[in-house]
């Protein structure tokens, strides 16, 4: 295959968000002969074949929960043969999944968050409030709970709770209490009602800005159904230990929740965790990250032409400068 020429069906239904910023950033410490970059989120490989091509030297590790995006994936990435390793888990294995190659640390890792282009474009998925669907939203086919599964079997409380904090909706009450009193009628199976639900919720003056009224309840499910905040809270930790020393995290963001969680992570690691009344900082209370971005970036005017789904991307990347101190390491490890 012709090195820029890639007509597989993943390249066709996938352009990676931020694509060359995340390569400038991860290069200081990809450019080792025998580097290894782990792409926690796989998706359909955009972002790792970015990273091969750039790197001839470099091994990846993909990991996504998503049978199928690893099919796909697969075949995009075939060209490489062995210098791409695909692993079928979610990404806050990644320790794990790294002492399985008999690694110690890698020097690059990616996070590409949220809902992957293949999961919103096939129909059936259920992701998408465009299109009606089975309420499935499963970013793994293998996994029990549906977003049907949670309609039908969580309580009105359960429910508020979950579209109040995941969705960041101001009906959150109103909303689960429709979907409630409506599932006494018949079970929740199709999108398309959902949407028409949430609808009706929400007062027409509240309807005329945001886009699609039932975002925030769609955002809210997936997020249930998936676990993605719980899984991310233990994956911050994980991939930061898993860094060698000198190599680089970069996370892309998509909603707040997500960027909250990205930046409360690096910043336990930036700023030295010595109380302020100590008059001598010791040397195990000094930062173990560098920040490498100023803040969280956002997508240029032409990253957002070339892909209007960066419009919400909000990339942090850090670079590790040592050991996580025993005080600082996740708590699972104490």
């Amino acid at each position: 295959m012709d090195e820029f020429t890639d007509n597989s069906e993943a390249s066709r239904k996938h352009v990676p968000v931020l694509l060359q910023r995340c390569i400038d950033l991860l290069a200081p410490g990809l450019s080792a002969e025998g580097a290894v970059y782990v792409d926690c989120t796989l998706g359909m490989g955009g972002h790792t074949q970015g990273v091969l091509k750039a790197f001839p030297h470099v091994t990846a590790i993909g990991i996504d929960r998503d049978p199928q995006a690893l099919k796909l994936a697969g075949e995009r990435l075939s060209e490489f043969g062995d210098r791409f390793v695909p692993v079928h888990a979610t990404y806050d294995q990644i320790e794990e999944v790294i002492a399985d190659q008999g690694l110690n640390g890698v020097q690059g890792i990616l996070m590409d968050l949220g809902v992957s282009s293949l999961q919103i474009d096939e129909t059936e998925r259920g992701f998408s409030y465009a299109h009606d669907a089975p309420l499935d939203m499963r970013m793994d086919t293998t996994a029990d709970l549906t977003a049907a599964d949670v309609l039908n079997t969580y309580t009105e409380g359960e429910l508020t709770r979950i579209l109040r904090e995941y969705g960041e909706e101001r009906f959150a009450s109103k909303i689960a209490r429709s979907i409630v009193a409506k599932r006494a009628d018949r079970p929740w199976e199709r999108s398309a009602d959902l949407v028409d639900l949430v609808r009706a919720c929400i007062p027409a003056a509240k309807r005329t800005s945001g886009g699609n009224p039932a975002k925030r309840t769609f955002q809210a499910l997936r997020i249930e159904v998936n676990g993605e905040l719980e899984v991310l809270e233990r994956a911050l930790p994980a991939a930061v230990n898993s860094l060698a020393i000198g190599g680089r995290l970069v996370v892309e963001s998509y909603h707040s929740l997500e960027d909250r969680a990205t930046k409360r992570e690096f910043a336990r690691g930036i700023n030295s965790s010595a109380p302020p009344e100590w008059p001598v900082e010791p040397e195990t209370h000094r930062p173990y990250l560098k920040a490498i971005t100023r803040g969280a970036e956002k997508a240029d005017e032409a990253e957002l032409e070339l892909n209007p789904r960066s419009a919400s991307v909000r990339l942090r990347a850090v670079e590790r400068l040592r050991p996580t101190p025993e005080h600082m390491r996740n708590r699972k490890e104490k």
